[in-house]
This record gives C-alpha cells, structure tokens and sequence, in this order.
C-alpha cells in the first residue's frame, strides 16, 4: 500500500500546536510590557489600583489605621484623590443614597449622613478647567461656567432672568420666576409695606432661593439674607449662589427644625418656594413662626396667593395666619406680606388647624436633629428683649450685647470680652500673619465654632460675610450671633456640612480639638482627619484655613494639613492673648487630576 505524502505543515499537529501557544503568550508579554510603560492605558490601569486600595479604606480596621498614621506624621504620601465624578460630592445630601428613603414629608431630601466607615478617605478635586473664582464684587453678576458646568437652570430659567451662558461666563441678570425684570424692582414694591432701607430690618431668610437674586439685591439695602434651598433637578442652584459670593446653605424643610434658633430673622421671604405651609395642620406655618423674630415680616409671592385653582389653599394660609393674630399689611398681585405680633400669639383660639401653645418642656432654639413641633412657640417661653422695635438697629446691634447673651453666667461681661478679644486678633491676622482679609480675594467665611460671633462682627467693614457655626454639643449662642445682625447654623464637626465643595475663600477655627471631643471629656467622637479632609472639601483651591489651638494640637495638625495638601506655617499668637495657644495659617494648593488619576 502506498503512503500519503503530507507537505512539513501537516505533520505532528499537537507538536506545533503547543508552540504556537507558547509563542503567542511570549509575545503577547512583551506586548503588554510595552502598552503599561508606554502608552496611557499603564496609568489607567495603575489609577484604578489605586482607587481600589482607596475604596478599602471604607474596611474599619484599615481605615483607622490610615487615621492612625496620617495623625502621627508616618504616612509621608498625600492623601489620594476621589474619582473624577465626584467633583460635586456632598456627602450627606447623596441621592443615589438617600433617593432609597421615605418620600414622606420630603424626609429623602433632608440631611442623612454617611458613618465616617462608610466613606472613603480622599480628597474632592475640583473639575477640569476649573478656575481660581470671579472676585466680589464683579461675581454677583458673573461667575466661571467651567467651575460648574451645568446649564440646566440657564436652559430652563434663563427667560425669567435667572441666569444665562455668556462665552466663558454664566451671567446674572437678577431677574426671577416672579420677578422676570428683576428683584430690584421687586425689592422697591415690598418697601411700600416694609421699613427695608431703614436699619430696622438686618437678617432674612429666603426660602426655596433659586439662584438667589432676591438675597444679592438686599445686600446693597443693608440686610443681610441666608438662602437655602434643597438639592434638587436644579442640581447646583446653591453652588451657583455660592460661586456668586451670595450667604447660602443647602437645606429642606421636611420632618425636622431647620438648624436656627427661635426668632432669628427679621423677615422671611418665600419667592414660588412652594412649600405648602397649610399641610400637616400648618406644622410648615408653624416651623416659620418659630423662627420669624416677633414684630418680623413674613412675606410669600407665588402660589398659592391669589393663585389660578388654588383658592382652598389661599383660604387656608390666610386662615392659619389670623389664627396666629398675624396681621396681613398687603395683599399685591400675587405677593403677600404678613407682620407677627410683637407679643405672645393669640392662641389657644378656636382653630381649624388644631394649634395650640407648646408646653414649657419645649426648648425652641433646640433644632439640631429636632423633630418638627406642631405645637406654637410662645414668645414669652424665650428670655431677653429680641422684638422688631426693642432692639438696636443696625448697625448698632452688632456691638450692642444682647440680652439672650444672659443665658450664660456673665454673659454680658463675656460677650463685651469677647468682641474686644476679636478685634485684637483679626488685626493680628491682618497685619502681621498677612491673612488676606479686607481684599477681593477672600469674599465667603466660615467660622467653624463662633460662640457669640465676635470674629465675624471684627471684619465688619471688610467686604466679606460670615457662615457662623455654633457647634451643636456647646452651649446655644446662635440666637445671640443673629441678635448683633449676623447669620449662621448649628452643625456638629463629626459630620460633614451641608455645602457644596469649593464654596469657602477662608475658613476659621479656633479650639479645633473640641470640635471633636465629647463635651467635659478628654474622648474624641470622631478624628481630626475626617474634619480636615472635610474642611479641604468646603475650601477653594489657594483659599486660607486658620486655625487656632494648644501648641501640641496644632502640630499634629500642621501634620495633617501636609497630607491634604495644605501649604502651612506655624505662627505664635498675639502678644496680648493668654494662654498656650499657636496659629496654623495655611493655604490650599490648587492641585488637578491627572490622566493617571482620573
């Protein structure tokens, strides 16, 4: 029998096989080493390890380990960045956490906070092409449109004057949903009715704000407006307000107090906020009466006032209001404009409402996680004189001690102390720790622990504002800070606050330790990591942190701010100051994410 001649090719098939397998993994080696050293995809790569090891840091034990090194200065790396589609992170206001919670009394779109085991330990970078902010006053009227580039509201709003996209700008006009030719204007209407310009009204409070045009044209009247609003399908409208120099807090009014004292605001504004105020047996009407100051204006445009199909409402909020003897000053177009009596409300009535007097277990100034009350704050429940009329005007209330400061033993002498004692360090800071305050460069302040707001009241004259925090696990001064005309909130620092990031030029602390510590106990609730990662959150790129503590505090401090990135220095304090005290001066450095990093 012949045999079949098979050409080389054909032969010992598992033979050839196996090399051609071995041959093809080799160079399949080498074509991998030449693609992670020379081309982009190596730091692609190389970026997600990194988030990896980042992301493990939410593990317990490595996490507090990491705390643990950063806080002994044995972690020589900077902190890691978070990922790129952070940029905007707000820890505590995350929808794609909290859209999981009851839509109740819009109790999802309140504050609910990550534990500090849950979050990774990184650093927000700023988006790409971000710039060093548009300087007050010019930001009022523009801002950078590469710092947050969302043109929802400019598409949806820009006919009614909110806001608009102008080459590399958003441009301001001033206008609003219910003022589309501009909230001057409108201011010039509500002064018919209200003592604006006078110095009798100082601190306001505009509620549901959009991009705030109501809040930046009250500034030039002399009056001072906090703004708020929720995080919304606006997405930004609060970042906006910051970004344009504007006092602005993001915030819900859902199941709880919003974080104020009672009777703090002059005047509360709500422009098409649509907060139904008559639901819930007027628990919303009720919320705003406990924070209007009495002799306050409160004043609503927008539905459902005179408002087409909404007459059962209109009916309801006028009956609420005369239920609460406030007396209705001008009903004009679709705007309403309310004064509370300046004395106890006319309660208990008959009311279709159900309200009746809180008892004298009812602290109202206690709002720190406090469930709503539906149940009316009696003006006589809170010492002091703080009506409209019995009060300094301004600005003469700002250094006038207010009589709610007696709630603290001394607390006259303490408050007088006080405002001398701030006066001497912020001219320290200015003219020998070079702190830039009083120029163009520092427009938004915060004070992460403000006591009764002396700091604040000794930058009087620069072109600044204040965010004053009263810490909520010290003693409740906040009502004293809005007495002398200034605005803030009440927050606990083992949490993170309810801004954007990037919204603060300098931020301002003195005692940061306590901050963290249990109230009359050497034991720490929560680290100075998370704080200082939290406070590089809220602070723009080159903005200024200072912080004040015991020379032992403030190194391991200064250890810290090298992680996150900080460019520090260490500075003994005042000559006249007593006590062991130095002063971190620090600057953060205006860092980007790199291919290798996003």
């Amino acid at each position: 029998m012949g045999h079949l001649n098979l050409p080389p090719s054909k032969r010992n098939p598992r033979q050839w096989k196996l090399l051609d397998i071995v041959s093809a993994f080799f160079f399949a080696l080498v074509l991998l080493f030449f693609l992670l050293v020379f081309t982009p995809l190596g730091d692609s790569l190389a970026a997600s390890g990194r988030q990896a090891l980042l992301l493990s840091t939410s593990d317990s034990k490595q996490r507090h380990r990491l705390v643990e090194l950063l806080e002994l200065g044995h972690h020589h790396q900077p902190i890691e960045a978070c990922p790129a589609d952070s940029v905007d992170h707000m820890p505590c206001e995350d929808p794609r956490r909290n859209s999981q919670l009851s839509r109740e009394m819009n109790f999802y779109r309140e504050r609910h906070c990550p534990l500090p085991d849950e979050t990774p330990l990184c650093l927000i970078p700023p988006p790409l092409g971000y710039k060093i902010p548009v300087q007050w006053p010019e930001s009022l009227h523009k801002i950078w449109h590469s710092n947050m580039p969302h043109n929802k509201i400019a598409d949806r709003k820009g006919h009614q004057g909110w806001m608009k996209e102008e080459g590399p700008y958003f441009i301001f006009p001033g206008g609003g949903t219910m003022f589309p030719d501009g909230a001057a204007s409108y201011i010039e209407k509500l002064g018919q009715y209200i003592p604006i310009t006078s110095g009798t009204l100082r601190t306001a409070l505009d509620m549901g704000c959009g991009v705030a045009s109501f809040g930046g044209s009250m500034l030039k009247e002399g009056i001072l407006t906090l703004s708020f609003a929720p995080r919304d399908s606006h997405k930004a409208q609060i970042q906006f307000v910051l970004e344009r120099g504007i006092p602005a807090f993001v915030l819900m009014l859902g199941t709880r107090r919003l974080p104020f004292p009672a009777f703090a605001f002059d005047l509360i504004h709500c422009s098409r906020c649509l907060i139904p105020f008559t639901a819930y047996n007027a628990t919303y009407f009720v919320e705003v009466d406990r924070l209007l100051r009495p002799g306050g204006y409160l004043v609503i445009s927008g539905p459902p006032v005179q408002w087409p199909k909404q007459d059962k409402e209109w009916t309801d909020l006028q009956a609420v209001a005369r239920a609460l003897c406030y007396e209705l000053i001008a009903v004009d177009g679709n705007t309403a404009i309310w004064k509370k009596p300046d004395g106890d409300s006319c309660l208990p009535n008959q009311n279709e409402f159900g309200l009746e007097l809180c008892d004298g277990s009812n602290d109202p100034s206690n709002a720190w996680y406090f469930k709503l009350k539906k149940c009316v704050t009696k003006t006589s429940s809170v010492n002091g004189e703080y009506a409209i009329g019995t009060i300094p005007k301004w600005p003469d209330r700002l250094t006038t001690a207010p009589s709610r400061a007696l709630v603290m033993k001394n607390g006259i002498d303490l408050f007088e102390a006080d405002t001398r004692r701030w006066a001497r360090r912020v001219a320290y800071y200015k003219n020998t720790l070079n702190v830039k305050l009083g120029t163009p460069a520092i427009r938004n302040v915060m004070d992460m622990n403000a006591f009764f707001g002396g700091f604040a009241a000794a930058l009087k004259s620069d072109p600044v504002w204040v965010m004053n925090v009263v810490p909520a696990r010290k003693p409740l001064t906040l009502d004293v800070i809005y007495d002398r005309g200034l605005i803030g909130v009440y927050h606990d620092w083992c949490e993170p606050f309810s801004t954007y990031p990037r919204t603060y030029d300098l931020i301002h602390v003195a005692g940061i330790e306590s901050l963290i510590k249990l109230p009359g106990s050497s034991k720490s609730r929560c680290n100075l990591v998370d704080l200082m990662v939290e406070i590089d959150r809220m602070l723009r790129p080159e903005g200024t942190v200072v912080i004040r503590d015991s020379p032992e505090v403030i190194e391991k401090v200064a250890r810290i701010a090298r992680a996150v990135r900080w460019s520090a220095t260490i500075n003994d304090k005042e000559p006249e100051s007593h006590g062991r005290e130095n002063i971190l001066v620090a600057t953060k450095t205006f860092w980007q994410l790199t291919s290798s990093s996003s």
